[in-house]
């Protein structure tokens, strides 16, 4: 009879800290290949397969490229996969999953590889990776990732975008709304500034507070994504900007409050905004 496992217990729960860490460190390691390490656990992927690794190829490039990557296996791209193999094994004592235990070391040591019968590739981790907050890529200056021959990915927030948005302008306002790929469309928007886009939209107050720090409440019909709400606001710098709220916000000090996650009239006797 297989045990069966309802509930982590405190010790265990504690533990989560140390594995993000560690593994949010391979991830987005920047080391380059180490070859003797990477070779010594592919060979044992191999073999825990019953395969011949006398004759076995290794080739090593520096960036991926789409034609291989069907084939890659588990690497250090896989980090959140393999953190929780790792966890599982380490912490709650699972069985019968002792051999990916040579691709949850092989991570640490090379970025991609694709496995072959009689060749492997392998390639190098990037050189830079730039993220935000969330931990998605993301870079307002250059390349969000850039690998050891030059290729780079440029990227907002998790989106990828043409490098011309970065190195030399982004699209003008009106490229931008109509732009084909609707995520790229919404990175291009918030990069230009919404307060352009709804200038452009020629945006519907439903609702406008005195205050200009809690500012005005508008809809705007946005191409292929139909209608959405945003807070028009004024901040303590004298800047105008806008954000997006959920469609249920029928007042400006309610979509306001929201983008504070406060309740309105907490938000009103506030002094001070940014």
């Amino acid at each position: 009879m297989t045990n069966k496992i309802e509930n982590l217990t405190e010790e265990q729960m504690n533990k989560f800290p140390q594995y993000v860490e560690e593994w949010l460190d391979i991830g987005l390691s920047t080391e380059p290949v180490n070859k003797a390490m990477t070779e010594k656990y592919i060979k044992q992927a191999y073999e825990n397969q019953g395969l011949d690794t006398s004759n076995l190829e290794f080739e090593y490039r520096c960036s991926p490229e789409k034609k291989h990557l069907a084939a890659t296996m588990w690497n250090n791209l896989n980090a959140p996969f393999l953190s929780f193999y790792s966890f599982m094994r380490k912490e709650i004592g699972v069985k019968h999953i002792n051999k990916i235990d040579c691709f949850i070391e092989l991570s640490k040591y090379c970025g991609p590889v694709a496995l072959y019968d009689k060749k492997v590739i392998v390639y190098e981790r990037p050189v830079k990776i730039k993220m935000d907050e969330q931990n998605r890529l993301h870079s307002e200056t250059g390349p969000a990732i850039v690998y050891r021959d030059g290729f780079s990915v440029y990227s907002w927030h998790g989106v990828n975008i043409p490098k011309e948005w970065i190195e030399d302008s982004p699209p003008s306002a009106e490229d931008a709304i109509c732009w084909d790929n609707m995520e790229q469309r919404r990175a291009a928007c918030e990069m230009i500034g919404w307060v352009n886009i709804l200038n452009l939209l020629n945006a519907r107050i439903i609702d406008e507070d005195k205050d200009p720090m809690i500012g005005t409440l508008v809809e705007v019909d946005i191409p292929d994504i139909g209608r959405e709400k945003f807070i028009r606001v004024l901040c303590g710098t004298g800047r105008s900007f806008a954000l997006p709220v959920p469609p249920e916000m029928t007042t400006a000090l309610q979509a306001n409050a929201w983008t504070y996650d406060l309740d309105g009239d907490v938000l009103r006797k506030l002094e001070v905004r940014t």
